[in-house]
């Protein structure tokens, strides 16, 4: 059994896996309303007194996203074609099995396992300067 204090890098991936899952499933709850919309377009941007809604999770979910918002800002940072195996590997995540590929990633998997080891390289550098990860 592998000890978690022995091996630090360990944390940090399955941190940088649970944030990639999370930050797919993030980024892909957008969905397109029709009809009208819910909140008038003069009071769009007005909060309401957030003090007393610790009970119901809102203020973490206000973390959260913020710090979704900046790990989003983080991965389009990366250049191509490391940015391409980053999402594919942040949906395959979020699926919890390894059903997505890629055309743009090489088909050698010795090859794709490299591109991709550099692309966790690279988001982990961004996340850096950025401050979400240290």
């Amino acid at each position: 059994m592998i000890e978690l204090e022995e091996r630090p890098e360990l944390d940090l991936n399955h941190a940088l896996n649970d944030l990639l899952a999370r930050w797919h499933a993030w980024s892909s709850s957008y969905s397109f309303g029709k009809g009208y919309p819910s909140v008038d377009s003069a009071c769009r941007y007005s909060r309401t007194s957030r003090q007393y809604d610790d009970e119901n999770g809102a203020l973490d979910s206000a973390v959260d996203n913020k710090i979704m918002e900046a790990f989003d800002a983080a991965v389009w940072t990366i250049p191509q074609p490391y940015l391409t195996a980053i999402q594919f590997q942040a949906r395959n995540f979020h699926a919890r099995v390894q059903v997505w590929n890629s055309p743009r990633l090489p088909k050698n998997e010795v090859e794709r396992s490299i591109l991709l080891m550099e692309a966790r390289n690279k988001l982990m550098r961004a996340l850096a300067r950025s401050g979400v990860m240290s």
